[in-house]
């Protein structure tokens, strides 16, 4: 009888123990972690009921030495209403409004003149230190309530990459960019008037204490912001210039898959997009548009050539300056013929006929193998809406001269993404990696989550890369300016690429019109960097080499004096 008493009485203390641990954590959630919250709701319903406040998580830049820097935050402020019927005086009450923050008379006039309607809103966004001076004129009529709204503090930075938020449906959230990618992660459970939260807890004990935002955080990003900042000035001067119809680069660290920077043009200010006519503008392309990428192939068509013992760096063809298959004429850039020469001419002279002489050596299938392995054709994962595969089926094709353009990088098309995360094999050792802006989640209940670049898969051998690299080393050195640009105490690998246009109206591709294209990594051998340029439709130069040169050289020494890259060589 005894031993059953103590039983019970261990059972109830149990019970009273879990409950008081329960109602801690919700007090801890409430008043802790959400305080702020509940306090900007409260404040909201004391001037204007049943509304709530829009909230959502964070996210950063991370400069190179971990500080944060806000890339898309919330702002409080107020927004500004009037009572039309309590409106005494609509001259002197506009006045009086207009000398702290700039107030649109004709439309304050049209809402003061509406005398049945119980609430106007006047203007939304108004600064804390306005929404403040306005309350304290106590203007009959005239209300502030408090206000948080989405700021984006770098305004066109990363732009088509961090996205913005905007209406789906009744609901505000995120469209584009990280904003649409991490909403799981960055939006807030609508608030409203709070039950009480031990009627909550008895309700659903489940749902209370161990669901609910454990999901919800904060996005930190790999994107530098003053690596950002100048590859954006970078491009723009270079669009400048050649009136390219639109352009764009990318900066990742090949050894993780981190994006550095990532911009294109023409881009648009999430803070205000009232100017923008054509919505496409809020799209990356840098993942959503595929382009016929030119030359800047040729390193992978060379690398499969090598790994797969098809050739070897001393190898020697009879370039006759074209060749005819399946009654198709390839040709290199300049119709002319080379003679016997070895395998690095077929790079520092960028022929396409040697590509084609590669690929035939190699064997359709293991070629379409091999590119295939570098992810070509492939989604490559990276942490962006509505990203696009790769158009290959040239890859799949009976006819041998579908794989012989493929080789010089024309007849399949590719993202720019893909195509810095492929050419990033050749700087890596031959290790795949998949690309990501997001570094970490850090989660409102205080773990985090690390995002990396996933397990790398060996797709080429080391002393493959090694040899493309040095090819590419010799490229820069000796002919990319006729070696103007080699830097004495840098090693640097790097190609230029320039594809001819599909023209999708006519059929075939336009004379006139080119894709230029750019990437390179240095320090060559131990590379920090790889940087991937390319501009569609330049004016006024018709291969890469002139274009883009001088752009990925200068975003070179920027990045070597940023990050005081120690000298390899």
């Amino acid at each position: 009888m005894k031993g059953a008493a103590t039983t019970r009485i261990r059972i109830i203390l149990g019970i009273v123990v879990f409950v008081a641990l329960i109602l801690v954590a919700k007090l801890y959630s409430v008043q802790i972690m959400h305080g702020s919250d509940y306090q900007s709701k409260a404040d909201r319903q004391y001037v204007k009921p049943n509304t709530t406040l829009f909230d959502r998580g964070s996210i950063f830049f991370e400069t190179k030495d971990g500080t944060r820097v806000g890339a898309a935050t919330m702002k409080d402020g107020f927004t500004l209403s009037i009572v039309p019927a309590l409106v005494k005086n609509e001259q002197a009450t506009y006045d009086a409004l207009n000398k702290i923050t700039p107030v649109d008379k004709k439309s304050f006039m049209e809402k003061a003149a509406k005398k049945t309607d119980p609430y106007e809103e006047v203007k939304k966004r108004v600064d804390r230190e306005s929404g403040l001076a306005i309350a304290a004129l106590n203007l009959p009529g005239v209300g502030v309530y408090k206000d948080i709204w989405r700021v984006y503090p770098g305004n066109v930075t990363a732009s088509q990459t961090i996205g913005l938020v905007g209406f789906k449906g009744d609901e505000i959230a995120g469209r584009y960019g990280l904003e649409s990618f991490y909403e799981d992660v960055l939006r807030r459970n609508a608030g409203g008037n709070h039950v009480n939260f031990f009627a909550e807890i008895f309700a659903d004990i489940k749902t209370s204490v161990f669901s609910g935002d454990s999901a919800q955080g904060d996005v930190v990003t790999s994107i530098e912001p003053s690596v950002q900042d100048f590859l954006q000035k970078e491009i723009a001067a270079t669009q400048d210039k050649w009136h390219s119809d639109s352009i764009g680069g990318i900066v990742i660290d090949p050894n993780t898959g981190e994006i550095i920077a990532m911009a294109s043009l023409p881009n648009f200010n999430p803070n205000d997009v009232s100017g923008v006519k054509d919505p496409k503008v809020f799209s990356n392309p840098l993942v959503e548009n595929n382009y016929e990428m030119g030359s800047i192939i040729k390193p992978l068509t060379m690398a499969a050539g090598l790994d797969s013992g098809a050739i070897k760096p001393e190898t020697t063809y009879d370039d006759k300056g074209f060749i005819e298959l399946n009654t198709k004429r390839i040709s290199n850039f300049d119709g002319k013929a080379r003679g016997v020469i070895p395998m690095q001419e077929v790079l520092s002279q960028s022929l396409n006929v040697g590509s084609a002489w590669i690929e035939s050596r190699t064997g359709n299938e293991k070629f379409a193998q091999y590119f295939r392995s570098f992810g070509i054709g492939e989604l490559t994962g990276i942490d962006q809406p509505n990203e696009q595969k790769g158009l290959v089926t040239n890859l799949k094709s009976t006819r041998d001269v579908e794989y012989a353009t493929a080789a010089f990088g024309q007849g399949i098309a590719m993202t720019p993404i893909a195509t810095a995360r492929a050419l990033s094999v050749l700087a890596s050792g031959g290790k795949l990696f998949r690309p990501h802006i997001a570094d970490k989640i850090e989660y409102t209940l205080g773990t985090s989550k690390v995002i990396d670049g996933g397990v790398p898969v060996q797709v080429l051998k080391p002393e493959t890369t090694d040899e493309v690299t040095r090819m590419l080393v010799q490229v820069v050195d000796k002919v990319l300016k006729k070696g103007e640009v080699k830097m004495e105490h840098y090693s640097i690998a790097a190609k230029t690429g320039t594809a001819q246009i599909a023209d999708h109206v006519n059929g075939g591709y336009y004379k006139d019109r080119y894709l230029h294209s750019f990437f390179g990594y240095f320090p060559a051998y131990k590379p920090k960097f790889l940087v991937f340029l390319y501009h569609y439709h330049p004016k006024g130069a018709e291969y890469a080499s002139e274009t883009l040169t001088d752009p990925f050289i200068d975003i070179t020494k920027f990045l070597i004096s940023y990050y005081q890259i120690p000298p390899d060589r």
